[in-house]
């Protein structure tokens, strides 16, 4: 299996795309304000404890508490003490008191209305090792099957592992020597070391340790001997990956390719795929589909023969699709970081024979997903049913949000995805059109994102296609839609761009203050900014207002007391 891993680095995020045999079987999103915060490690305070519920929510400073679980909560467990850890019989209440400090790991992202999920079983992953602070126990990746390499990898990690705690060693340790485990302990137990010494004299909520951006992490976790090569598009970015190989694997430099084209995603079809795994509906290359609809308690996917009718007969028609289904859904699961309960409608099969056929071929695709899935069989309904980990949101959670048009039922891209689309449609335009002017017509809330505060977004983009832009927002335009074309009859664009005129009066609502004078409020008509003198203090309300200037970006006006 060729296997690839592409990397695209923009100015407002980071993309990465796994693929197997040129197919995209993964991607990862990382956007600068909203950063991972799985792995992050924090000295928190406990607010409450829910006796009822056997839990606990924990102040880590961030917008929601995190929710601690009794089983998290109580200490870690040895080997010799039983197998895994178990809070039966155990009160909360016995743990952790309101006003406790403690040191907690995020293991799970905020999501929707849910705070992180955090636990106190501390774990640093390294290259080769992940280090437990708190737990004397040696572990072996199960991927790892060859009992002899098993035990080779258990006596080395017992001789270099620190007294009184824990290591596992990850897949990628088959085969390394004993020095290499060696680095990578000492570096963990250094690391941990500074985050409990930021623990001892800091204060509380306080963040002790970030875990590592996305390409890093991608280096760390994926980017193994398995990996026939990996290409970024970014030479500072591809230098930073040469260096930190020196320390990680030498060996896997040779694989790494710069490519600086800057549609490296789109020349590579990644684009479009990504599009795809939005849509609730999946062709299979034998004519036929799967539904995948994603609610809020589980996923239910549903296999349809669609257009494929077969060659012989009705049952070898139904086995082909649900085995091609199979197959298609292990990578949907993957691609669409699809997490929690999932139950899979295949067509009905009479024969049990073919039942376990499909069953297998759904087993043996969901061993290339790293992340922990268990098939629990098919029920007396004939439905499989299906539990897969979630730790980070779904790919439909990062790039889309709920529809204001239709209240929630259905979904649109964010104006932040429209916003960095249209970028890109800018850049483009510039390059192929001779004139000096182009007029942007967006939805106000994409207008507003672009024109940025204080027209900041708007004269970066100036500067980049060395064109003057006129960014108009018009509540009549879709969020998703955007109208663009070139401007040769400046007298007319300057006339008719500006939504406000001079001396015009309106009602305006004052949504937050200026950023360098916060005596004055900050207002909106259709993305267009009205600077309010004085207007600081009536943040939230509806004032009215005088147009006494009007510039290119933004008017200001001053209130009309009443």
């Amino acid at each position: 299996m060729f296997k690839e891993i592409i990397i695209n680095v923009g100015e407002e995020e980071t993309r990465v795309a796994v693929l197997e045999n040129k197919v995209l079987v993964e991607v990862y999103i990382e956007r600068a304000p909203n950063q991972r915060l799985v792995g992050n490690i924090f000295k928190g305070q406990v607010e409450n404890v829910l006796p009822g519920m056997q839990a606990s929510f924990v102040d880590i400073g961030l917008e929601k508490n995190a929710f601690l679980y009794v089983e998290d909560a109580i200490p870690a467990r040895t080997p010799e003490a039983g197998p895994g850890n178990s809070a039966l019989g155990i009160n909360i209440c016995d743990i952790l008191k309101q006003g406790q400090e403690v040191i907690v790991q995020i293991i799970k992202e905020p999501i929707g209305t849910k705070g992180a999920r955090v636990t106190t079983h501390i774990t640093l992953p390294g290259r080769y090792l992940v280090l437990m602070p708190n737990v004397d126990y040696i572990g072996i990746s199960r991927r790892i099957e060859e009992e002899k390499e098993r035990d080779r990898l258990r006596e080395m990690a017992a001789r270099v592992k620190p007294k009184g705690m824990g290591v596992i060693v990850r897949t990628v340790a088959e085969g390394v020597d004993e020095e290499e485990l060696g680095l990578d302990i000492e570096m963990l137990v250094n690391l941990w070391g500074k985050i409990v010494n930021r623990s001892n004299h800091g204060p509380v909520p306080n963040l002790l340790h970030r875990d590592l951006e996305l390409v890093q992490r991608i280096l760390r976790d994926i980017f193994t001997e398995d990996v026939d090569r990996l290409i970024i598009d970014s030479s500072y970015e591809y230098e930073k990956i040469l260096d930190l190989l020196d320390i990680l694997g030498p060996r896997l430099k040779v694989k790494v390719l710069l490519d600086d084209r800057k549609n490296l995603f789109e020349d590579n079809n990644l684009d479009l795929e990504i599009e795809k795994a939005l849509r609730n509906t999946v062709w299979l290359k034998c004519g036929g589909y799967i539904v995948i609809d994603q609610a809020e308690a589980l996923t239910a996917i549903d296999v349809n023969t669609g257009k494929y009718v077969g060659s012989t007969n009705l049952e070898d028609t139904v086995l082909k699709t649900n085995l091609d289904a199979a197959v298609e859904i292990a990578r949907q699961l993957r691609l669409r970081n699809i997490g929690g309960i999932i139950i899979v409608d295949f067509i009905d099969m009479n024969s049990e024979e073919h039942q376990r056929q499909v069953l297998a071929e759904l087993e043996q695709e969901i061993r290339k997903d790293k992340t922990k899935t268990n098939i629990l069989g098919i029920t007396q309904l004939g439905l499989v049913e299906m539990t897969r980990k979630k730790v980070r949101p779904s790919l439909a959670e990062v790039l889309q949000k709920a529809c204001p048009y239709c209240e929630g039922r259905g979904k649109v891209l964010s104006e932040e995805t429209v916003g960095i689309n249209i970028k890109q449609q800018i850049y483009q335009m510039a390059k192929q059109t001779g004139a000096d002017t182009i007029l942007v017509e967006a939805n106000p809330l994409v207008a507003a994102r672009l024109i940025g505060s204080g027209g900041a977004g708007l004269r970066d983009l100036e500067a980049r296609t060395g064109k003057t832009l006129y960014i108009r927002g018009s509540a009549e335009q879709h969020i998703e839609s955007v109208t663009m074309r070139p401007i040769y009859d400046q007298a007319d664009i300057q006339a008719n761009n500006q939504p406000v005129k001079l001396g015009q009066v309106l009602d305006v609502v004052v949504e937050e203050p200026h950023t360098s004078n916060l005596n004055n409020g900050i207002a909106r008509v259709d993305g267009f900014i009205i600077d309010i003198e004085e207007g600081g203090s009536r943040v939230g309300e509806t004032v009215t207002v005088e147009v006494n200037k009007v510039f290119r970006t933004y008017a200001r006006a001053k209130l009309i007391k009443g």
